[in-house]
């Protein structure tokens, strides 16, 4: 053995700085993430919200409904519109309602949230 070699590794100090480094970067990215998940679930919403007008605008133009008619989103001839006939479903956890009238847009539960077209 040669005097004066070192031996090669990280310090325990050297180790600890990594860890502290990567827990603060964490410490910062996750509320982001939690945000950015939120928005994707509001934008989602809000195109389902669009998809589904869109829809009962067809389905009532091809039955010819007046435009004060009223409709059900659980009404089977409006399902077969959509892709699968099956009724998209909020990301957040809410609902859709149908709007009073065929003129009018559908609503989610989560509108308070920004969940409205």
């Amino acid at each position: 053995m040669r005097l004066g070699t070192a031996r090669r590794g990280f310090t325990l100090v050297e180790i600890m700085i990594v860890i502290a480094i990567t827990g603060l970067l964490a410490a910062v990215a996750v509320p982001n993430f939690l945000k950015a998940r939120v928005n994707a679930q509001k934008n989602s919403c809000v195109a389902n919200l669009r998809m589904i007008n869109s829809t009962v605008q067809q389905w009532a133009l091809e039955i010819e409904k007046q435009s004060t008619d009223t409709y059900s989103l659980s009404d089977t001839t409006l399902l077969g519109y959509f892709k699968g006939s099956y009724m998209p479903y909020c990301p957040g956890g809410g609902t859709y309602s149908p709007a009073a009238a065929v003129a009018l847009a559908p609503t989610c539960s989560l509108s308070a949230l920004g969940h409205t077209y």
